[in-house]
């Protein structure tokens, strides 16, 4: 049994070694980085779920995680995540899947004793493979090649996400103390508040990554990142929400399992963001972006945000529309907070309310108007962030449509309720006031 499990190491191992040298380009040997961690994290979730479906068991060995031999698990994740990854130029997608499908057939029953198989495990193969393996794989390759940003964005959401809020917690538990039983024991109110309070503490890293993908056009992971400096959301508050949100997430969940080491988890994951994440962050930046990063940094600190927004680069304009009453009213609401590198003009008539950014980036409706809170302060910009989640802006929406100032209908008709207050512009800290040529000079809106 020992040399079995030698072998269901040391052969991956080697596997990844010889494929990493017929590929020498970093970014693809950093995505096979990243489809090892999410095989790695997909196997350890599929071996939960095996046990409970009586798919396959192993037996009771040192050196185990919950009942799974480490370098078994270690030697799986390769085989899934970076050998494939790393050999895609030879092995197309559904030749790699076919492979591992019959490599895992042959090896499974090789491996008895260590392994107990019964009648339905080659349901758990072709569940694993789908729901582990091919997400891996979906992942690395794209990353690799650096194609679909919206889907790799979503799939590294979702590593980050099993990383954070399961396995780490499940491992401090595994550990030392706590467990998921504190938790999920819970009265569903507190449950419900629980619930609440870590999506309001994800909110910020929700954001900054959509940040990232839509005005950066890159990703979270160090080695795809965003292709411009982003400095907007989240980052015009602090340097690095994603991080701060994950500690939070990490201790909220320690609070609410009385767990220590999980306490210890969240303090080496803020000594690792400062010790070796930032460091590379702040050398790869400051040669990418030069004076730019190095202004923006100045202003913006890790861990302890901005009260009001940092400023750079051409002002954003929102514009309203100048003849309905609720457009007036969330202009003078602005105009009243000062917001920052902000302009506020009247809309031409399409629309209700549109934003564009400095770099040209444009939202409208309600995600114009979120945006527009990110021009004031914390708090608010909390505010536009939580409008800003996926699916709330689509029911926020719906709402405004519904019930406060319904879109305009097909040819601009306007407003049937007009507003003098509407037909006002006001210029922000930012400089000059932008309206469309046609109109007369405005007037700043009447208060109240």
């Amino acid at each position: 049994m020992t040399a079995a499990r030698w072998l269901a190491l040391g052969v991956p191992l080697l596997a990844v070694l010889a494929a990493a040298r017929l590929e020498r380009a970093r970014r693809a040997r950093a995505a096979a980085l990243l489809a090892f961690v999410a095989a790695a994290l997909g196997v350890a979730a599929l071996h939960e779920v095996a046990r409970r479906a009586g798919w396959y068991t192993f037996a009771p060995v040192d050196g185990a995680y919950r009942g799974l031999p480490v370098d078994l698990w270690l030697g799986w994740a390769a085989l899934w995540g970076p050998v494939p990854v790393l050999l895609r130029r030879f092995l197309p997608l559904p030749v790699a899947l076919g492979l591992l499908l019959w490599l895992d057939a042959v090896a499974m029953p090789a491996l008895h004793p260590l392994v107990s198989l019964n009648p339905a495990w080659l349901v758990g193969e072709v569940v694993g493979l789908a729901a582990v393996a091919l997400p891996a794989q979906l992942l690395g390759r794209w990353s690799a090649d650096g194609r679909h940003l919206r889907a790799r964005v979503l799939l590294q959401v979702t590593v980050f996400a099993m990383l954070v809020l399961w396995f780490l917690p499940s491992l401090a538990f595994e550990l030392g103390d706590g467990s998921w039983a504190r938790l999920t024991g819970l009265p569903r109110a507190h449950l419900l508040v629980l619930a609440q309070v870590a999506l309001l503490v994800a909110t910020p890293a929700l954001v900054a990554v959509r940040e990232f993908a839509v005005r950066g056009r890159g990703t979270p992971y160090p080695w795809d990142p965003p292709a411009r400096l982003v400095t907007t959301g989240p980052y015009a508050y602090l340097a690095n929400p994603m991080q701060l949100s994950a500690t939070a997430l990490l201790l909220v969940t320690a609070a609410a399992a009385r767990s220590l080491v999980l306490l210890v988890v969240a303090g080496t994951a803020v000594a690792f963001s400062a010790a070796v994440a930032r460091p590379h962050e702040e050398h790869d930046l400051a040669h990418r972006h030069g004076a730019a990063w190095r202004a923006w940094r100045r202003s913006v600190r890790d861990w302890w945000p901005r009260w009001r927004p940092y400023a750079s680069g051409e002002p954003a304009v929102l514009r309203l529309d100048a003849d309905c009453g609720p457009c007036g009213a969330v202009w003078r609401f602005l105009a009243r907070r000062d917001p920052v590198n902000l302009t506020i003009a009247p809309a031409d008539g399409q629309v209700r309310a549109e934003y564009a950014g400095g770099d040209g980036h444009t939202e409208r409706g309600v995600a114009a108007v979120a945006r527009g809170l990110e021009h004031l302060t914390l708090g608010w910009a909390w505010v536009g962030w939580s409008l800003r989640l996926p699916g709330v802006t689509w029911l926020a929406q719906l709402v405004t449509d519904a019930m406060i100032a319904p879109p305009h209908p097909a040819g601009g008709d306007r407003c049937p309720t007009p507003s003098d207050a509407c037909s006002t512009a006001h210029s922000t800290r930012s400089g000059s006031t932008a309206s469309p040529a046609s109109r007369p000079a405005p007037s700043p809106p009447p208060p109240g």
